[in-house]
């Protein structure tokens, strides 16, 4: 299969068009919101029908519960996220805020990168590197020193940590976000096997338009895919 090369020799997100590029169909069922979308056989190179739903809730306690699932007529590669911006500082608090951020990751492992940012096929341990989280630190005290970055443009993290489990399939905590000075936290659970933390190193650092006048840019926020 031929698949669009948007990202060096690579496909990224998909491809050319995906699915954030998309119209979903939306509905709303009791206190949640689902969005589906048929991907046709062929789109983007990739084989078979995939007809994929993601589904909102928010409840009266303040957690957002995404599920996402995806059906296909044919053996196809598929790997939905979650690619949410954060930055608990509040909206447009940009890198400043974004490294006073404690942040705790309970991974034991990392998939390592090459230089275009295209996991090995190692599984190493975190121990001793700036991807041990597993106690939390001050995320401006590691995210110029992430191993293979340190020296480039776009520092920090964008790598895939492999989440430690006791149980298949369960929900369990994968990370905790503090930010002190506003006393906020979020706590992230899932039931996959990994999550890539993401620091937004290749937001533009002159910025760009946000809403209501913010401007988005370099580290001005974080990802847990």
């Amino acid at each position: 299969y031929t698949l669009a090369r948007n990202n060096g020799n690579n496909t990224l997100h998909g491809g050319l068009k995906g699915f954030d590029k998309h119209n979903w169909l939306a509905s709303v069922e009791h206190d949640s919101v689902v969005f589906t979308y048929l991907s046709e056989d062929g789109e983007e190179g990739f084989p078979g029908d995939l007809l994929v739903s993601v589904k909102y809730r928010l409840t009266e306690d303040n957690i957002i519960l995404i599920s996402m699932q995806a059906m296909s007529t044919r053996p196809t590669p598929v790997n939905l996220a979650n690619h949410a911006y954060y930055n608990l500082g509040g909206h447009g608090a940009g890198s400043t805020a974004l490294y006073d951020h404690q942040v705790t990751i309970h991974a034991d492992w990392v998939t390592p990168v090459n230089d275009q940012l295209i996991p090995t096929g190692e599984i190493l341990k975190v121990d001793g590197t700036p991807f041990d989280l597993r106690n939390g630190g001050r995320l401006g005290d590691v995210i110029l020193t992430v191993p293979g970055t340190e020296d480039t443009d776009n520092p920090g993290f964008d790598h895939n940590l492999v989440v430690t489990r006791t149980k298949q399939n369960k929900m369990k905590l994968v990370s905790v976000v503090e930010y002190p000075p506003k006393g906020r936290q979020m706590k992230v659970f899932s039931n996959q096997p990994g999550v890539q933390f993401y620091t937004g190193n290749f937001l533009p650092r002159n910025g760009m338009a946000g809403k209501g006048g913010a401007n988005y840019s370099f580290h001005g926020g974080f990802c847990l895919e």
